[in-house]
């Protein structure tokens, strides 16, 4: 996975001089083969340069024998027309992963369970306040600052499977399967679905979640199936449906060790992750007959609810909505890098601290492995090299309210992609809605 495109991405720059190996798109993706050498067209047509095959001398112990597309930085930035986001990058991985500085990818596991710890105590402080006070002016006000928090609790596990939580991958198990169950979440299997999307972002067919519906797809759904996948709060409800039975067009389960998510070498790690989260639906089947159903409807049922809205929220939106509409790909189009590029960042004002900055997206896409506590540092680095493949978000106030207006947006044009063609984009149903209702 990640390792090993890290591994193998400490290129430095000669003064004065960019270098682009031409990147080679593939229909299936293997970490391993993304910077084995690669020969050149005769002319390349997007800019005047020379190639040539030098071996190069890089910092550290790797040496490789590669042709190259030498560019002045001038030649780079000239702009002879309007961006086009689905054109080949003239940069490499190994260019973006070069401009980050070393210390980012640091994991600190003290520090991280800082954060655990930080989460916890004030997940069982609301939960104190409302209980005592347990009047209907608090409530509300409760179920959504746990709510927020039992979201925030799962992006530290979503660190656990990615590793960026500590190097030591026990820790990362344990602290995964705690943080994770305790919300409902099949910690492995959940695990194992994100690597995929992980994997194969950007791409129609192989991305996991929020991917989009083919034509064909769309156009076999019934008209109720449509109009509640296009409209709130339903969307924002998908998440518990995913886990049982995932998108139109794929099947599996994350709780069952033999579905298509997983390889049988992971059958142990899917029974392991599904016992853990049957023990915690039998420990609120226990409080349930312990303080009454309704207490811990209030407690711990509404709040789950908000953090399924969050992360449905949160992850749609990293994928969607955009002023100008994205590509997507598949077949020879489709690379890691690319599929890596299209994703957003977003601004959630307060809340950026609260969820562990996982709205500094396009950075953690491409290198997972990144702790959060260094995306922004991380980002800010890599923006030069970028350039208009990165997307400033918009700035939000204390609360991002402005997210529901994107999201409404989104959900009334981006609807499915054409069946053919490498590089696609969403188009709209203008039917969906009835025909006299306007986007």
């Amino acid at each position: 996975m990640a390792t090993s495109v890290l591994s193998e991405c400490g290129l430095r720059h000669l003064p004065g001089i960019r270098f682009y190996a031409t990147p080679k798109s593939r229909s299936s993706f293997s970490l391993n083969n993304i910077f084995k050498s690669r020969t050149l067209p005769a002319a390349a047509s997007s800019f005047k340069v020379s190639t040539w095959s030098k071996r190069i001398n890089f910092v550290g112990p790797l040496s490789v024998s590669a042709p190259f597309e030498v560019q002045t930085i001038n030649e780079i930035e000239e702009d002879d027309g309007k961006f086009d986001p689905a054109a080949p990058p003239p940069f490499k991985l190994a260019d973006i992963r070069a401009a980050i500085p070393e210390h980012c990818w640091v994991k600190d596991p003290w520090r991280s369970m800082s954060y655990v710890l930080r989460d916890v105590v004030v997940v069982g402080g609301l939960a104190a306040v409302a209980a005592y006070f347990n009047n209907w002016i608090v409530w509300p006000l409760y179920w959504i600052a746990q709510g927020t928090m039992f979201w925030a609790l799962f992006v530290l596990g979503h660190d656990c499977g990615h590793g960026s939580f500590s190097n030591n991958t026990r820790l990362n198990s344990v602290a995964g399967h705690l943080l994770h169950s305790s919300i409902l979440v099949p910690y492995h299997g959940w695990r194992i679905s994100h690597r995929t999307h992980h994997q194969n972002h950007g791409h129609v067919e192989n991305d996991e979640s929020w991917h989009p519906l083919s034509e064909k797809i769309y156009k076999s759904l019934d008209n109720a199936t449509r109009l509640l996948r296009f409209t709130l709060p339903f969307p924002m409800l998908a998440y518990p449906i995913y886990l049982w039975g995932r998108s139109p067009g794929k099947k599996g389960s994350h709780f069952h060790p033999d579905s298509d998510l997983f390889d049988s070498n992971e059958r142990k790690d899917i029974i392991t992750s599904t016992a853990c989260w049957a023990a915690m639906v039998g420990l609120l089947v226990y409080l349930s007959f312990t303080m009454g159903p309704i207490q811990l409807l209030k407690l711990y049922g509404i709040p789950y609810w908000i953090f399924v809205m969050w992360l449905d929220l949160v992850t749609y939106l990293h994928h969607h909505g955009h002023d100008e509409k994205l590509p997507w790909y598949r077949g020879k189009e489709w690379s890691y890098m690319r599929g890596g590029l299209t994703t957003l960042d977003r601004d959630y004002g307060w809340i950026n601290n609260i969820h562990h900055d996982i709205g500094t997206h396009v950075i953690h896409h491409l290198f997972p492995q990144i702790p959060h506590y260094h995306l922004i540092e991380a980002t800010e680095a890599v923006k030069p090299v970028l350039g208009k493949y990165y997307r400033e978000p918009q700035k939000s106030g204390p609360i991002p309210f402005y997210l529901l207006g994107v999201l409404i947006r989104s959900l009334r044009k981006d609807h499915y992609v054409s069946d053919s063609g490498d590089v696609v984009y969403y188009q709209t149903d203008p039917q969906l809605y009835g025909a006299n209702k306007s986007d």
